[in-house]
């Protein structure tokens, strides 16, 4: 069986005409991108890892849709996951769907803009309420910062963070 007539469905060029001013929230991302990983512990220490990360459009340009791995390739991997980013006109907001199978981390969430920033939040697999941020946003670099609380009266704990560079792959 060959993969390219379904990477062939899935992916495309861009949003239709109609669409293309929603999109713009995520719209910038489309790329590819190398990042450095800090990864926040509990007892305070912090593991650095090298990655990176792909954007594209995908379902006719009503969605982008992204790949994370870390470390970067050909190293075996430590996180393969994947986002879908889909606009809801209806809620005026984006539905996030993260999937990483290599390490069952599952993860649905909202996002929105929130000045120069994009915030997402929601909830994970294991039943704590995440906030991830896309924060210092250039055209060609941002911050990922990824919080954490277990109840909505506890305060975010940051877990990870990207330091995200757009590539010329």
């Amino acid at each position: 069986m060959t993969i390219s007539p379904f990477l062939n469905a899935l992916g495309c060029e861009g949003p239709p005409a109609d669409r293309a001013k929603d999109m713009d929230l995520y719209g910038w991302l489309i790329g590819s991108w190398e990042m450095d990983t800090l990864r926040h512990l509990d007892d305070g220490t912090i593991q650095k890892w090298t990655g990176e990360i792909h954007f594209g459009w995908v379902l006719e340009g009503r969605a982008i849709q992204d790949i994370w791995i870390r470390p970067r390739r050909p190293a075996p991997s430590t996180m393969y996951g994947t986002t879908l980013r889909i606009f809801d006109p209806g809620i005026d907001g984006w539905h996030i769907i993260w999937a990483d199978p290599l390490n069952q981390d599952y993860s649905r969430q909202i996002g929105r803009a929130a000045g120069k920033d994009i915030v997402q939040i929601g909830d994970d697999s294991r039943g704590l309420k995440t906030r991830w941020r896309f924060t210092e946003i250039t055209a060609n670099s941002f911050h990922w910062i990824g919080d954490e609380r277990p109840s909505e009266s506890d305060p975010w704990v940051i877990t990870y963070e990207h330091l995200a560079r757009r590539t010329n792959r």
